[in-house]
């Protein structure tokens, strides 16, 4: 007879819990591998890590970033996810197709490693940790040049370059011609 044991939650996953609670304050979930709950410390943008990548090379006004496989996460100030769809319409993103999309409240995302505690191979990890940046990216009052990085122009940037991603995408799917049609003006 075989007793099945219980797999212990690994020793860094507790860590790293431990972790964001301690050093970040930053609310997470007792689950194992442990998952940061979005809507209370932060907000995520979440787009392709392809669009991602770009707007990384744009800006270094961000907070903290993580991807995981092919999604990229910008961590914004909590209440942004709410703004998003109104933001995207005041920028004249509304109705594109952008594969941008916002986590707020309820919402939740793998936990990478601390840093400097190692990568685990497909899992989450940061690209720009926390702790580097004290304020999220957030949108400004009126008037307000305070230090904060600014969540609109973060915004335009980032549709920007996830409508850039999704057109190379389609014109890589393009079906290329391969008969000899000659051309109407020909």
């Amino acid at each position: 007879m075989v007793l099945a044991v219980p797999h212990p939650r690994a020793p860094l996953e507790d860590g790293a819990a431990q972790w964001y609670r301690s050093a970040l304050g930053w609310a997470v979930s007792d689950g194992s591998p442990p998952e940061l709950l979005t809507g209370r410390d932060f907000d995520l943008l979440e787009l392709p890590a392809e669009a991602g990548a770009a707007v990384l090379r744009l800006t270094d006004r961000t907070g903290p970033v993580a991807v995981q496989g092919r999604r990229m996460r910008l961590l914004v100030a909590a209440g942004s996810a709410e703004e998003l769809p109104g933001l995207l319409d005041w920028l004249e993103w509304g109705g594109v197709d952008l594969d941008l999309t916002a986590v707020g409240e309820g919402g939740r995302m793998a936990a990478p490693p601390p840093p400097g505690r190692g990568d685990v191979r497909g899992a989450a990890r940061w690209l720009r940790p926390p702790g580097r940046w004290s304020r999220l990216p957030a949108l400004a009052a009126f008037g307000d040049s305070g230090d904060a990085p600014d969540l609109v122009r973060l915004v335009d940037t980032a549709a920007t370059e996830c409508h850039r991603v999704r057109l190379l995408r389609a014109g890589r799917a393009r079906v290329q011609p391969t008969g000899t049609q000659p051309f109407a003006f020909s």
